[in-house]
C-alpha cells in the first residue's frame, strides 16, 4: 500500500470512528437504566482502530438483540490462521486481547492456513460471516461449549448447523510451530484449550460476536 493509500485509509477510519460515536458507549444494566457514557482512547495510530470501529458498528446493527455491551468478539478472517485472529474488545477502556482462532475446513479446502470463501449452507462445513449473539454455556462432544446464534442472512443457519464456540486441540501454538497453521474446524470458532476460559468468562451469554473481513 502506498503512502498516500495509507493516509487515506487511516483519515476514513478515523471519520468512521467518529461517526459511529467510537468514544462514546453506553451500556445498559440489567435493570433497563444506562451507564455513563464511557470513553474509548483514540486509536488512530493503531491497527486496532479496525477492530474497534467493527466492535462499535456491530453493536450499533445488533441494537437491542445484544443485551451486555462491554466485551465485543471480532473474528478478523483476513488473517492467516497462524496469527491470533479473534479480538476481545473493552468497549469501555478500547483495550484488545486477541486470540487464536480456527476457520472452516469448507472455507479453506486446500488448507492453506487462509479463508477463502464463507457460506451459511449446511454441510458446508464453512465459517460464515456476519453477526451473532452468544448463547448458553454446555457441555457437548468438545467439552465446556457456548451456542451461537446468527443474526444475519449470512449465519442464519448457525443454530441448525451447531455453529458454537468450543476447544479444540488443533488450535494451539505447537500446531503453528510444526506446520505454520492451525488446525480447521466445521465452521465453529474453536479456540484454544487455554483460550476457552478467557472467552468464555469475558463473553458470556448475551454479548456480540462479529466475524468477517475487517
Amino acid at each position: 500500500m502506498s503512502e498516500s493509500s495509507s493516509l487515506l485509509r487511516r483519515r476514513f477510519l478515523q471519520t468512521a470512528a467518529v461517526s459511529l460515536g467510537l468514544g462514546a458507549v453506553v451500556r445498559p444494566s440489567l435493570a433497563g437504566a444506562f451507564l455513563p457514557r464511557a470513553y474509548i482512547p483514540p486509536l488512530a495510530d493503531s491497527p486496532d482502530l479496525e477492530i474497534a470501529v467493527a466492535a462499535r458498528s456491530g453493536l450499533e446493527r445488533a441494537g437491542a438483540r445484544v443485551a451486555y455491551r462491554d466485551v465485543v468478539a471480532v473474528a478478523d478472517f483476513r488473517e492467516a490462521s497462524r496469527t491470533p485472529r479473534l479480538h476481545l474488545v473493552d468497549m469501555t477502556s478500547g483495550r484488545v486481547e486477541s486470540l487464536l482462532v480456527a476457520h472452516g475446513r469448507g472455507s479453506d479446502p486446500e488448507h492453506t492456513g487462509w479463508l477463502s470463501r464463507f457460506s451459511n449452507d449446511p454441510g458446508s462445513e464453512a465459517t460464515s460471516e456476519g453477526s451473532y449473539v452468544t448463547g448458553d454455556y454446555y457441555v457437548g462432544q468438545h467439552g465446556r461449549s457456548m451456542r451461537l446464534i446468527g443474526l444475519d442472512p449470512t449465519n442464519s443457519n448457525a443454530e441448525s448447523r451447531a455453529i458454537v464456540v468450543h476447544a479444540a486441540w488443533y488450535v494451539a501454538p505447537e500446531m503453528i510451530q510444526t506446520r505454520g497453521m492451525l488446525g480447521r474446524s466445521e465452521g465453529c470458532f474453536a479456540v484454544s484449550d487455554s483460550d476457552l476460559p478467557t472467552m468464555l468468562e469475558r463473553l458470556g451469554p448475551g454479548h456480540l460476536l462479529v466475524a468477517g473481513i475487517v
